[in-house]
């Protein structure tokens, strides 16, 4: 049976919300650091549109191709105009709410992926 491509969609976006996850959580380390630009990660909709869908050869004489493998980067956030005295660009009323963005992608993330397996296993079962 070949994997399910839900299942690696779902694992792409857990490993971006952790790489997002974490630099938020570096953002509001340095919260208090002086100079320090706030970094974000670039949305998960750019990563999918560098993802290409490939195909499987099964066959010696079918036709192949490679998929490409998309990285996530961490750039500095978009400037919106606040900068603290001490030339600080972190927010942390933005940081915390986009922390709890994360929370709330992970937990739909785990939920669609918990509903199709057991979708999955009603259909083996059957």
């Amino acid at each position: 049976m070949e994997p399910v491509s839900l299942f690696d969609l779902a694992a792409k976006q857990a490993q971006w919300l952790s790489v997002r996850q974490s630099a938020i959580a570096g953002n509001i380390a340095n919260a208090n650091t002086p100079g320090y630009t706030a970094n974000d990660v670039e949305p998960f909709e750019k990563v999918l549109d560098r993802t290409a869908v490939s195909l499987r050869t099964t066959e010696a004489g079918h036709l192949g191709s490679a998929a490409t493998n998309a990285g996530f980067t961490i750039k500095p956030q978009e400037d919106d105009g606040v900068v603290m005295p001490s030339k600080n660009t972190v927010v942390l009323e933005d940081q915390l709410l986009k922390a709890g963005e994360v929370r709330r992608s992970f937990e739909l993330n785990t939920a669609i992926v918990k509903a199709f397996h057991s979708m999955m296993m009603m259909a083996v079962k059957s």
